[in-house]
């Protein structure tokens, strides 16, 4: 009987279907993995804004936590939005307690640090924030934050390479494992990502594609590592994989809506993917 590795994703729905849980559903699926979800609120949102966020009940989430783990093998956990402090202090109180359960098979956790939609509504609350960096930020196997989000928690001004050096060490400071500086917004090199483990730096040059349709590419993005994680990938291995992956999804993104179009994470030339 066939079967495939597990990966779960902790986060917020997108009603759009570009961002969120379901980029991250159809992401992991790509990259070949089981795609199992934990719903922690829900947005009602498109393409141009997002007009409301509704948190899910804290024993809710802790209900879909036990559920998951009582029945599947998941080898690897990404979060994504989590909103509020409360919903981080859960999900950080659940991941702490199944690492120490899965010391046998250490379960790798992502962490990408959501922090403001594309349209520009905040996302995660100001106290969430640090709630984060405490207590998620050193669990994480990688966290993954874009260019204005390592601004952000490391508390400077990117504007060249070397700044995202700069923040990527002051980010690693929390505790993480290592640190993935997504480089899309940065003026200089937007194609260029970082990844820093602690000692040395890893850069990942690619092809800017100047396009509209990039909703939802830092779940794409992270979902897809967490994928390749789940499949026993390294970190560095898994991380240019994704990259491929994410690339070639926004290359042929889609002209959906009226705002930011969807990555497209079903393009045909992505299903050699699957038998990686």
């Amino acid at each position: 009987m066939a079967t495939l590795p597990q990966a779960l994703t902790i986060a917020a729905s997108d009603s759009g279907g570009g961002a969120g849980i379901q980029a991250d559903i159809k992401s992991m699926h790509a990259n070949g993995v089981y795609a199992l979800s934990v719903l922690v609120a829900l947005t009602a949102q498109n393409t141009k804004t997002i007009t409301s966020v509704h948190a899910v009940p804290l024993e809710i989430i802790e209900a879909q936590i036990d559920a998951l783990f009582d029945d599947f093998t998941i080898s690897a956990v990404k979060t994504g939005m989590l909103f509020s402090a409360e919903i981080v202090e859960t999900v950080s109180k659940k991941m702490h307690a199944l690492k120490a359960k899965h010391v046998a098979r250490p379960l790798r956790v992502v962490v990408d640090p959501v922090m403001i939609g594309k349209s520009g509504r905040v996302l995660l609350q100001p106290d969430a924030i640090s709630q984060m960096t405490r207590t998620l930020f050193p669990l994480a196997s990688l966290v993954t934050p874009n260019i204005n989000e390592a601004e952000h928690l490391a508390d400077m001004k990117i504007t060249t390479l070397d700044d995202v050096r700069k923040a990527a060490r002051r980010i690693h400071q929390f505790g993480c494992q290592q640190v993935l500086i997504k480089g899309g917004h940065l003026a200089i090199s937007p194609a260029t990502d970082l990844l820093y483990d602690g000692n040395t730096y890893t850069t990942f040059d690619g092809e800017f594609i100047n396009t509209p349709n990039t909703h939802g590419t830092g779940c794409t993005y992270s979902a897809a590592i967490t994928a390749q994680l789940a499949k026993g990938k390294s970190v560095l291995d898994a991380v240019m994989i994704a990259k491929e992956y994410t690339t070639e999804a926004i290359r042929h993104g889609l002209a959906i809506g009226h705002g930011h179009g969807p990555t497209n994470h079903f393009h045909l030339s992505h299903l050699r993917v699957l038998s990686a």
